[in-house]
């Protein structure tokens, strides 16, 4: 049986790019016989806002998505980031960086799937660590566990190249612990058998199954599915004002239907489906 969930960030209402995950993380549980978990990410600071995951609950049960178990919670499990986090420490593998964006940008000589990759700059420098982020050694980390592979349904198995994103923040000097850290430990935690998301978080599995090695935890398979996307091919986003799916609720509009007309990849006017490795369960 397998387990699979939808893990919305509540820093903003859901959209339709959000319903469309939804929608496919449900539907792969339910035509297999498993489960699907709803799992709040609510460690963003101030960002995150508690009056948007009540929303996130009347928006799913609007498209008549059901999940299974108890709703988890990011921010219920900050020990276990912190006690991972010691672990890489006391393994050697994490050091503290105090390196800003610009910085970065202007010393890197490669771009990787988030932008500039990081030089390693205070790699082998003493850096107080004291309010600093800790990133991880890729080369000495892929040293330690040796070649890794990971298994998207759609791409098939794939050599882990973790060393794409260069060195990557998991403890952020702002928050407990970066996507990458959190999301590996959560799924671990839940007994994700199924990763279910979008193709643009395609390339964070490379760095997700180098975690799990170093950490000891389970390897899932992969399902990384197409994104809605707007006429200028970026994907729905919040910051940009895609139409709230509450606000469509509250409007009147019929919920399941509209769920219904996403599994028929019937869109609203100008937006499609992405490129992408899978497009229904």
């Amino acid at each position: 049986m397998i387990r699979t969930r939808f893990a919305p960030s509540p820093n903003g209402p859901l959209h339709l790019g959000h319903a469309y995950a939804a929608m496919m993380a449900h539907d792969l549980a339910r035509t297999r016989g498993g489960a699907f978990l709803l799992r709040i990410e609510d460690i963003d600071g101030e960002r995150s806002r508690p009056e948007f995951v009540e929303e996130f609950f009347r928006d799913l049960e609007w498209l008549g998505l059901d999940w299974d178990e108890d709703v988890r919670f990011q921010s219920r499990r900050l020990d276990s980031y912190a006690e991972a986090g010691e672990r890489l420490k006391a393994s050697g593998l994490l050091y503290p960086c105090r390196c800003t964006r610009a910085e970065i940008a202007a010393a890197a000589t490669a771009m990787g799937p988030d932008g500039p990759v990081y030089p390693g700059t205070c790699r082998h420098q003493e850096i107080d660590p004291e309010g600093a982020a800790w990133r991880l050694d890729v080369a000495g980390a892929l040293d330690l566990t040796g070649p890794l592979e990971w298994t998207d349904e759609g791409a098939g198995t794939l050599r882990a190249a973790p060393e794409i994103f260069g060195d990557v923040v998991l403890l952020r000097k702002d928050l407990p612990a970066s996507y990458h850290l959190a999301a590996t430990l959560d799924d671990a935690a839940d007994g994700i058998s199924l990763v279910t998301r979008g193709m643009d978080l395609f390339p964070a599995s490379h760095v997700h199954r180098l975690l799990q090695a170093l950490l000891g935890l389970p390897v899932p398979l992969w399902h990384h599915h197409a994104l809605l996307v707007e006429p200028d091919g970026r994907k729905l986003a919040k910051r940009r004002g895609a139409p709230s799916l509450g606000d469509r609720r509250r409007a009147g509009e019929d919920g399941k239907a509209i769920a219904e007309a996403l599994r028929q990849h019937r869109f609203p006017a100008g937006i499609s489906l992405s490129a992408g490795l899978h497009q229904s369960p």
